[in-house]
């Protein structure tokens, strides 16, 4: 729409000023609960989700994920797309009247190229525009995790994504970086050093009623779940209220994404994700 013209100026300040609004709210005009998103993300260091999921994820004192945590790598990829659909660049095809795709079958559309300023996203939505088929959430996951069986798709694979985004959680004055000696090797971890900053988020997602969150929070709970942080997001409550948060989420997810994603529009992705790792 014409929105997306009018709205562009800001993005030279490295996409940090207001890049929680999404550029394109057509999809979700007349929403009621859009235009709260992400309010209570306008205090402190704006994050995108994919450094929120890693701050959940990362120990912090030791500075890194637990070890035996090995759907991080495909939950942060899931974040990427999720970050770039509510920043407007990308989107879910259309369903047509006559045949009623599953969101799994549903291809990702480029919808804008214009850079947001932040390096792994954008590196992944010039991949999304080169690519010369379209392709659903679940393949684009696994072609950015690099699991593709196709050697000619291996370009799309992302490098060190953890790294850099520790780098930019360093950058923001979030993580210290450090250094740890196992037997075998060294390990370059990042210790917390913003701890405001994490409360916040822990707060975000243990306070928050899953059913009537905004979007962005909404995104943070399924990547949690899919990152298999979710234990780190309530790990420190008491039993009863432990119990509680614990069933809450559980209740968003394990509800339908496909009639989730049908009652509140502009949130197709997050779906689309939640979907994608609940069939994995």
């Amino acid at each position: 729409g014409m929105t997306t013209l009018t709205r562009r100026g800001w993005h030279s300040d490295t996409g940090r000023s207001r890049d929680k609004k999404p550029e394109s709210e057509e999809d979700a005009a007349g929403d009621g609960d859009v235009a709260d998103d992400g309010s209570d993300d306008s205090k402190g260091a704006h994050l995108t989700l994919v450094e929120e999921v890693l701050l959940l994820a990362l120990q912090d004192k030791e500075g890194y994920p637990s070890f035996w945590n090995d759907c991080l790598s495909p939950g942060l990829r899931g974040g990427i797309l999720i970050e770039l659909a509510l920043r407007g660049r990308i989107q879910l095809e259309r369903v047509s009247a006559t045949k009623k795709q599953q969101l799994l079958d549903r291809k990702v559309l480029l919808k804008s190229a214009a850079p947001t300023g932040d390096v792994l996203l954008d590196e992944t939505l010039r991949h999304i525009k080169a690519a010369e088929t379209t392709e659903t959430v679940q393949t684009w996951i696994d072609l950015l995790t690099g699991e593709s069986w196709n050697p000619f798709k291996l370009q799309y694979q992302l490098q060190n994504v953890r790294q850099r985004v520790a780098k930019s959680l360093v950058e923001k004055g979030i993580l210290s970086t450090g250094k740890q000696s196992f037997l075998l090797f060294d390990l370059t971890t990042h210790p917390l050093c913003n701890t405001a900053e994490k409360q916040r988020l822990l707060r975000r997602l243990r306070e928050s009623n899953p059913r009537r969150a905004d979007r962005r929070t909404l995104a943070l709970l399924v990547l949690a779940h899919a990152s298999d942080v979710l234990g780190e997001v309530f790990g420190g409550l008491e039993d009863g209220c432990y119990e509680a948060a614990l069933s809450r989420a559980r209740d968003l997810l394990e509800a339908d994404p496909e009639v989730e994603a049908a009652k509140a529009p502009g949130t197709e992705m997050i779906w689309a994700v939640l979907a994608a790792f609940s069939k994995a």
